[in-house]
This record gives structure tokens, sequence and C-alpha cells, in this order.
């Protein structure tokens, strides 16, 4: 009878985990949309976006870090602290403002699916870096990935030709993908010294330091006196429906379905994103998105068999 309850239990908890996990990845593939609605009805830029985002989302990091510091762990050296800080800068500040500057040009769709790359690109560091050999497995996963993008790609480029900055954009989440993959290869390293929780919340915080330098360097602080009330509503769903709460529902599903299982239902985002597009932003869907998005998530997929940590953009 015992056993029963307890597998019952189990089966709830693995359902519930399930469940939230994958409502994280759509949330998260939100950011797309919400980044895109911005740039259209607002006279927005990149930095001012990005650092709105940025100070919304603060307050949970800032007490997120203040309770991970409370607890009993392992003293943080000033090596370590060198290494969360570069790793903000580059896998949070410099990515998302490539990422940011990127949607200006492109499509939600494209955009979410060349950054669901980022995990090949975490591989092919770790080739070049600390020359790990790459599986049979990994090398068909490469091939597979970059074939749909190219696929998507030219799909997208014959819809959007007369666009000047395409392949400007493109570039921008392309550095956005690479940017972000270095800050996975140094999480897989430093994670295991100073803790998930405080590396997330200090990574977080160090970016938001250069996010509002880079912001307070080119703009005036008067320019939030002008903004329309709209945006400030794009920004709130930005910081908290894409970035804030996906976070932890996936550190959830991690918790209690297990990374392999999460990096499964993360394969909803470019999928979610490509649906949402179509719904709010009026994006065509062609065949050639869906064709290059299935062959991408195969190939995410099958390293996904190799990788024991899951993180999203």
């Amino acid at each position: 009878m015992i056993k029963r309850v307890q597998h019952i239990i189990q089966r709830h908890s693995s359902l519930k985990g399930f469940f939230i996990a994958a409502l994280g990845a759509i949330f998260f593939s939100t950011k797309a949309i919400f980044v895109k609605l911005a740039f259209r009805h607002t006279p927005v830029d990149a930095i001012t976006l990005l650092a709105l985002r940025m100070i919304f989302s603060l307050p949970f990091y800032i007490v997120i870090a203040i309770v991970s510091s409370q607890k009993k762990q392992q003293r943080v050296t000033l090596k370590e602290w060198t290494y969360i800080i570069l790793l903000g800068l580059v896998g949070y500040y410099l990515s998302s403002l490539f990422d940011f500057i990127g949607l200006k040009y492109i499509s939600a769709g494209l955009e979410r699916l060349i950054l669901f790359l980022y995990p090949t690109f975490a591989i092919l560091i770790n080739t070049w870096m600390f020359k790990a050999k790459l599986s049979r497995n990994q090398i068909f996963a490469l091939v597979l990935s970059y074939m749909g993008i190219l696929v998507a790609y030219g799909g997208e480029f014959h819809t959007s030709f007369s666009n000047a900055g395409f392949h400007f954009g493109s570039l921008m989440v392309f550095l956005c993908a690479v940017t972000y993959s270095f800050y996975l290869v140094g999480t897989g390293r430093i994670v295991p010294k100073v803790g998930a929780t405080r590396f997330t919340a200090y990574t977080m915080l160090s970016a938001t330091v250069g996010i509002l330098i880079h912001f307070s360097a080119t703009h005036s602080v008067s320019i939030f006196s002008s903004f329309q009330s709209n945006l400030l509503y794009y920004c709130l769903a930005l910081s908290i429906i894409a970035t804030v709460l996906p976070s932890f529902m996936l550190s959830y599903g991690m918790k209690t379905i297990g990374s392999n299982n999460v990096a499964v239902i993360t394969s909803l985002g470019p999928v979610s994103t490509i649906l949402q597009a179509w719904l709010f932003l009026g994006e065509t869907l062609h065949i050639t998105q869906i064709i290059g998005t299935i062959l991408v998530i195969i190939g995410v997929l099958r390293i996904g068999k190799e990788n024991k940590e899951v993180k999203t953009v």
C-alpha cells in the first residue's frame, strides 16, 4: 500500500514537472515576440529595451543572490569571481545585445532557430579549446543541424530579399548564439564550484551592470520620461514572462524529471516561437522553415543525449 502511494506521488510529481518545464519553454519562446512587438509599436532601440528588461528583472536576482549567499557554501575565490563577471558580460550582456539588434532585421522564427544551435557551438568550442573528441553521433548531429539552418535560411531569404538588413540581423543572432555557447562552456566548469543558484544570480547581476553602463554612456536618463506606457508593458512582460518565470520553471523541471527530459522539452521553443510569430506578428509560415526546424531539432536532440546541462536564451 505504501509503495503504491509512493508510486502515485512520484507519477504526479513527474507529470507536474513535465507540465511546468513545457510551460517554461513556451514562456522563454515569447522573448522574441515581445521584442518584435516593442520594436514595431514603439521607437525604442535595442540597448534601451535591453536595459529596461534587466531593470525589471534586477529585483528578483538581487533577492536570489542575497538568499543564496546566506546559505553555508564554499567561499567564492577571486579567480572564480573573475570568471563569473566575464561569463555574465559575455553570456548575457553581449549575447542579449546581439540578439535584440538582430531581431530588428529578421523574423522571430528564424531568430529562435539560429539561437537553438547554441549546443552545437558549445561542442565545437569544447573541441577547439579543451581538445574534446567529437563522436560520430555529434558529427552527424552537427551536419543535420546546419543543414536545417541552411534550408530555413534559404527560404527566409527568398521571402525577405528586399530587407537590406537581413544578413546583418542574421549575423547578430549568430553571434548571440556563439557568445552564449561560451557562457555554457564556462558554466559547466564554474557551477560545480560555486553552485547553480549563486552562479545564475551573480552572472545576471554582472550583466545588468554592464548593460546599464552601456546605456548610460550612450543615452540620457531623461529618455525614461518620454516612454510610452505600452513599452513599459512589453518590458514588464519581457522581464517576468520571458525571463524570470521560465528560469525557475525549467529549474524545477530539472529537479523533478531530470535535465535529459528537459532537453527534449526545450525543443518546443523554436516551434512555439514560429507559431506565435505567425499568430501575433503575422509572419509567413513557409515549408522550408518547417523542414529546417525539424532538422535542427533532431540534430540538437541527438546532441542532448550526450549533454547533461540545459540552458535557455
